[in-house]
């Protein structure tokens, strides 16, 4: 393990990086205003994973609610490697967990019985490619869901993630595309970005954001 990486960066730096290297985007800044974001939140790296696993390719309010009964289960409310071996393939399922996902959760659990799921204090002091390439190998966990990990609970400042389509959505918007860029093209017009494109993907969300409400 290296030397641990702080949480979160320097917000005024990187707002006054992207409004000089892109004007199309600043001026979506200043319409949106600055971003209130915090990155100092504890977590349990099983139970963050496993929320995450529980939430995809479902709506907000039924993955929550699946969410929530998982939970429930465990110990304070935490899903861990423990909580997930200690019920029946039928409990899970009763919760609304199907089966692909109980078998993501139960290789997840494997996984952190290994040994293999570092801490979140373990986290701090890795990069993000050794972050990524670590928590892929479980089932149901593939790289985007590792790139909401790094920020929103690590606050890596430079993390684009190419394949959300609600970024790409908002980078057509900012560049008045009549549809979203691919992932490939995405990347390239986000190089500008960096050294700070968690901040850019974070206002690209807040554009969709701020379009739909002004429709």
């Amino acid at each position: 393990m290296g030397t641990r990486i702080a949480r979160g960066f320097d917000l005024e730096a990187a707002c006054a990086h992207l409004q000089r290297c892109d004007r199309r985007l600043a001026k979506w800044m200043q319409r949106i205003g600055p971003l209130q974001l915090d990155f100092t939140a504890r977590f349990e790296t099983v139970d963050a994973l496993a929320r995450s696993i529980l939430h995809q390719q479902l709506s907000g309010r039924a993955a929550a609610t699946i969410t929530s009964r998982v939970a429930a289960l465990m110990p304070r409310n935490r899903i861990s490697a423990g909580g997930i071996d200690a019920q029946t393939d039928e409990m899970l399922r009763a919760s609304g967990v199907s089966a692909g996902k109980l078998a993501a959760l139960r290789d997840l659990a494997g996984h952190a019985r290994a040994g293999a799921i570092p801490s979140a204090r373990q986290l701090e002091r890795m990069e993000d490619a050794a972050i990524i390439a670590s928590l892929t190998k479980v089932r149901g966990v593939g790289r985007w869901t590792v790139e909401m990990l790094l920020m929103f609970r690590l606050g890596r400042p430079d993390v684009l993630p190419i394949d959300d389509l609600g970024v790409r959505m908002g980078a057509a918007l900012v560049d008045r595309m009549s549809e979203a860029p691919t992932p490939r093209e995405l990347a390239v017009r986000g190089a500008r970005w960096a050294p700070y494109r968690s901040l850019a993907g974070f206002y690209l969300w807040r554009v969709v954001e701020h379009a739909r409400k002004h429709a």
